[in-house]
This record gives C-alpha cells, structure tokens and sequence, in this order.
C-alpha cells in the first residue's frame, strides 16, 4: 500500500502563469496548466520566549477545470487550500546538466479569506474540485476561512465547532 498526498493552506506568492499545452485530446482543445508558488508558515518561540518564522515554499501545478478557477480568481496574496499530490521531474538543461524538481500535483482546491472590497472568496468562486469526483460523494468536511479577527479563547467557539480557524 502506498499513499502521495498533500494537503497545504497557504499564500499565493506571485501571480500564476497560465499556458495552453499543444496535444492530441480527442475534442482538439489544448490542456490549459497553472503554476505558482505557493507559502506556508510556521510560528514558534523560542527557549527565550522570541518569535520565530519558518516560510516554506512550495511549486503548485493546476491541471485543466482547476487552472481555469486560477486565472479567474488567484492573484498574488490569495490565501488557497489545495490538496493534491508530490511529483518530482528531472530534466537536462541546455548546458547537459540533470536537473530536478518537486512540485505538487493539485487535484482540488479552495479559496480562503477575503478579496479586495471586502467579497468574499468564497461566494465569487467555488471551491474547484476534480473533475472525476462529483460534490455529493465528498465525505470531507468543508474546510472553514480562518477568522478576521484575533483567534477566540477555546471556551469561547460555538456549540458544535471543533476546529479552532
């Protein structure tokens, strides 16, 4: 058994670029893909009570119905959910060098937070999910935008919610 899954909620480091791949699909169109990198963060303190600031970044790669969702809302600073897969590629460059990289593979993602003039994410795009997997057979719980405000003492969430953002 083996398994190859991500799940990142972060921000979009620069805008994506889109390209139209050339290809042989049955109805003639050409694959649409996305890429951008996307940041996730990591807080602590230290022995000494300082704050400390882990940023990882990460190359996401959006295929098809999901890389149309990209270019219409994602922007650089979108706060995203992706869930999606490692893939590592190797290369040669022009100089005959291997080369590497890792970037994950997306199968779904979701927008988060807030946009600009205070609309929701959320309500301009749904969250976009693969194509092979309708809504109704999802048994995952919707993941929920962290809060605007400073995070709620835990005897302060509401009846029923276990999540803390």
């Amino acid at each position: 058994m083996s398994l190859n899954k991500v799940m990142l909620i972060g921000n979009v480091g620069k805008d994506p670029e889109v390209r139209y791949l050339e290809g042989n699909s049955a109805n003639g169109t050409n694959a649409k893909v996305a890429t951008f990198p996307l940041a996730t963060s990591e807080r602590y303190k230290d022995r000494n009570g300082e704050q400390h600031e882990n940023t990882e970044w990460h190359n996401i790669v959006v295929w098809r119905g999901n890389a149309d969702v990209v270019e219409r809302f994602v922007k650089k600073g979108t706060q995203l959910y992706i869930e999606g897969s490692i893939r590592t590629r190797q290369w040669t460059d022009q100089t005959g060098a291997k080369r590497f990289t890792t970037e994950i593979v997306a199968s779904s993602l979701q927008l988060l937070g807030r946009r600009e003039g205070g609309d929701s994410a959320e309500a301009a795009a749904p969250a976009a999910r693969p194509a092979q997997a309708p809504a109704a057979q999802s048994t995952a719980r919707p993941v929920q935008a962290a809060p605007q405000a400073p995070a709620a003492i835990p005897g302060d969430m509401p009846e029923g919610d276990d999540l803390p953002f």
